[in-house]
């Protein structure tokens, strides 16, 4: 055998080996990979979308700035931020400033509002659907794209208790993953009760699936459905949607108030059969405009989107559950508690629920 020859052959052994060795090392890392994705499977873990894998941005808070006696700038950031949703249970959520739902806005009936919308998604684009506001959704509803900026400006002249929701499509997944919240128009001549309200808070309502699962948001049923509770003022109690923190740490009245509640059920599907267990609704407000008065009710009816000014007496003391009458859904987690004491402050008690 001649020289060439030789090294012919031991060129192609080797290039044959080297292949064998990287083929070897591909099955492997293709093996391993797999065995990964088999124990996450058994773990009933998910496997998150490339971009926001180990991502977990520290909420930035809400900015709101009254610049004149009817114009307001605020401005939000959506952002990729860990939930617990259930104890122990960890949803990488869509959110608007780290929470879900979204800070609690506040205005004014009449007031103009100067929308800014930093978006610190890496790989998504958001967007802001503000119910409250007259709009060109095409215009004033558009696109935020990653690590941009966008401003808005539009008219509040309705006063209410409404949802707002990313509107990028498809705009399911967005409201399903985290991206939703309430804002309020204060009327400009007030509730007719408001001389008798003693305390007020916020209740949002909202449902979890499975994790950024388009096909389980459209035709599957919520694993979770929960309330929670966010900030008028600062030192307010403002919480995530799950399951336990309004059971653990209970709103607080004390014997006789009257409690005013702004409740928004933000879905994104199902609706709310809105309850206080122990009492019936003194004044209620559909959709928290005025205009929508009802007196007497036991339960408000609150589709997808929906919201309410939901007024009652609380006469006794002990532990008012504040749920859907859905009992399927407070059964997976939508019960809040109201602990009535003496002195309106939290005794030490246990509380009881449903």
């Amino acid at each position: 055998m001649n020289k060439g020859v030789k090294i012919l052959l031991t060129s192609a052994l080797g290039i044959g080996l080297l292949t064998g060795c990287n083929q070897q090392a591909a099955d492997s890392k293709n093996d391993k990979d797999m065995e990964q994705k088999v124990l996450a499977a058994e773990k009933g873990e998910v496997e998150v979308i490339k971009p926001h894998q180990g991502l977990n941005q520290k909420p930035i808070p809400l900015k709101m700035e009254r610049v004149g006696p009817n114009e307001v700038n605020v401005e939000m950031t959506s952002q990729i931020t860990d939930i617990e949703i259930d104890k122990g249970k960890i949803y990488k959520a869509w959110t608007f400033n780290g929470e879900a739902p979204g800070p609690v806005v506040v205005v004014n009936e009449g007031d103009t509002i100067n929308f800014t919308l930093k978006n610190m998604d890496p790989a998504i684009p958001h967007s802001m659907d503000f119910h409250a506001v007259h709009a060109s959704p095409s215009k004033d509803f558009t696109n935020v794209e990653p690590d941009e900026t966008g401003t808005f400006s539009y008219p509040a002249n309705k006063p209410g208790v409404f949802m707002y929701h990313c509107g990028t499509s498809p705009v399911l997944s967005h409201i399903a993953n985290g991206m939703h919240g309430t804002i309020i128009v204060k009327p400009k001549a007030g509730y007719p009760t408001d001389k008798d309200i003693d305390r007020e808070f916020v209740i949002v309502q909202n449902e979890w699936y499975k994790y950024n699962d388009l096909e389980d948001f459209t035709n599957g049923v919520p694993s979770h459905v929960v309330m929670s509770t966010k900030a008028l003022k600062e030192g307010d109690q403002n919480t995530n949607g799950d399951t336990f923190s309004l059971k653990d740490k209970p709103l607080l009245a004390k014997v006789g108030d009257k409690v005013r509640i702004y409740v928004n059920n933000v879905g994104p599907n199902e609706v709310s059969s809105f309850h206080v267990v122990g009492t019936v609704f003194d004044d209620v407000y559909v959709d928290g405009n005025p205009f929508n008065h009802m007196k007497g009710l036991q339960t408000v009816m609150l589709p997808a989107s929906g919201g309410a000014v939901v007024e009652f007496t609380v006469t006794r003391e002990g532990s008012y559950s504040i749920l859907t009458h859905q009992f399927n859904h407070a059964q997976k987690g939508a019960v809040a508690i109201l602990k009535v004491t003496e002195t309106g402050e939290d005794d030490g008690t246990a509380t009881m629920g449903h």
